[in-house]
């Protein structure tokens, strides 16, 4: 299943069930039965029709969202092989542990947001009738060198546009992985139909800036003052691109 199908369930249970294991991550199903307080059998049909309808699927005696999985890419970027890879819940410390690295610099707020979402929800893929959301990380050996998020609307009005963003660790900038995730988060929206993308960055993170133009990217608007960081009231830089 793709984050960007519809979902359409027959049956109330069955929405019920989908959404407890989307929430939840990777979950047992005895966890799913007493959680939502289902006799074994009736649970074990609601299951069974959900993995067949390519919702859902079972890892052991876990079950899990059968999120469609995205081809793995590698790229030999100077001295580096980074390995290019769809997010799982198993990355998640490692990427909160870099989301916060790349916002401590305190010149890139949406990445704060991104961050306190996954600490709460700790899930990392989500989707469901709210919200979803794509990720994908470059890796370099067991590392966790950056991320690329992809903030989907369910709003049919805004369902034609996605937010960005994009950060690599200090310890790995300076190689192109920043080009690398850019490029696979931007393919990944234009091939499943997004016509534009956003991100808003502080006014001072010029580098930043400079990085998404050299990428096409163009600033719509600017909202003064927006940002307070260090006390300092600071301009936020509202920046697109179109993907038609």
């Amino acid at each position: 299943m793709e984050v960007t199908d519809s979902l359409n369930f027959d049956h109330k249970d069955r929405k019920d069930i989908y959404e407890y294991i989307e929430s939840h991550g990777s979950v047992r199903e005895d966890e799913v039965r007493r959680a939502l307080n289902f006799d074994p059998a009736a649970l074990g049909t609601h299951l069974t029709i959900l993995r067949r309808d390519g919702y859902i699927r079972k890892v052991g005696n876990h079950v899990e969202v059968a999120y469609a999985t995205e081809e793995e890419r590698t790229a030999k970027l100077g001295d580096l092989e980074v390995t290019i890879r769809m997010a799982q819940d198993v990355d998640l410390e490692s990427l909160l542990d870099a989301i916060n690295e790349v916002a401590e610099e305190g010149t890139y707020i949406e990445a704060e947001t991104v961050a306190d979402v996954l600490d709460h929800e700790e899930v990392v893929l989500r989707h469901n009738e709210l919200s979803s959301r794509m990720m994908f990380v470059a890796t370099v050996d067991d590392d966790l060198a950056g991320w690329v998020h992809l903030d989907l609307p369910e709003a049919a009005k805004l369902s034609h546009t996605a937010v960005l963003t994009v950060g690599v660790r200090a310890d790995y900038r300076g190689h192109g992985i920043g080009n690398e995730l850019l490029g696979r988060g931007t393919e990944w929206a234009r091939e499943h139909g997004f016509e534009k993308l956003y991100n808003s960055i502080p006014a001072t993170n010029k580098g930043a800036i400079t990085f998404l133009e050299d990428h096409g990217w163009e600033t719509e608007a600017t909202r003064e003052k927006h940002y307070k960081i260090d006390d300092e009231y600071v301009d936020e830089v509202m920046m697109a691109v179109s993907l038609r």
